[in-house]
């Protein structure tokens, strides 16, 4: 499993016993919306930042801040878009490798349209581009609950 999609799942080996309880899958349109504000941030820096240094073609600003963003969301895309993380009654499982055990897990935050995980270690994993983050939040929520009693 080398492909693009196949990295952006879980590769963890469940443990026996341990089992899927749910997934959270990235969303095209939550991808996209976010990387829309991304552009607008975009803009508005690089036309303030052209304001300030008293260049009088301000507005290449804005062009340039959309070229970027516009660049970065089309390179991502492919990948971004197929990301998955799992959630079993003992870890959260993500991609490239990435997981957490419930039992360790300290706060969960919501950045946008991200959770972000935080670790008693003081690693951080960010569950990105979701529909609904506080459904995700809330379930993880109630499974960290559950792990801890």
């Amino acid at each position: 499993m080398s492909d693009a999609v196949s990295v952006m799942v879980p590769q963890a080996e469940l443990e026996p016993g341990e089992r899927v309880v749910g997934s959270f899958h990235a969303g095209r349109a939550a991808y996209w919306r976010d990387h829309a504000w991304m552009a607008a941030g975009a803009m508005a820096l690089g036309m303030v930042v052209l304001w300030a240094i008293g260049n009088p073609h301000v507005w290449t600003g804005a062009v340039g801040g959309l070229a970027a963003i516009a660049v970065r969301a089309g390179y991502l895309a492919s990948d971004e878009v197929n990301a998955r993380w799992d959630l079993t009654d003992r870890r959260l499982l993500g991609p490239l490798g990435k997981q957490a055990w419930l039992r360790e897990i300290a706060q969960l935050r919501v950045l946008g349209s991200a959770v972000q995980i935080v670790t008693t270690e003081g690693d951080k994993h960010l569950i990105k581009y979701l529909a609904d983050r506080d459904a995700v939040k809330a379930r993880i929520n109630a499974a960290v609950a559950g792990a801890k009693a």
